[in-house]
């Protein structure tokens, strides 16, 4: 598993993660942490890189907090 740099959303610290398959495709997962409470999500879409998946899981994070869903 991979992490990425972890970005903050309002009062959130959102991080993405990768991890290889074995089929060869990346899958994502991202993290939504608020003081010591850390939610962690995984993502159903693979990707052919890491890179990609980590935007697709930070974008998904951040969309999380922003609409209000982790509650």
């Amino acid at each position: 598993m991979q992490t990425s740099r972890a970005h903050e959303v309002g009062k959130y610290l959102v991080t993405p993660m990768t991890k290889l398959t074995d089929s060869g495709q990346y899958a994502a997962s991202v993290s939504v942490r608020r003081g010591m409470h850390d939610r962690v999500f995984r993502l159903v879409r693979r990707f052919d890189d890491a890179a990609r998946a980590a935007r697709y899981a930070l974008a998904q994070g951040r969309l999380l907090v922003l609409n209000n869903q982790l509650a």
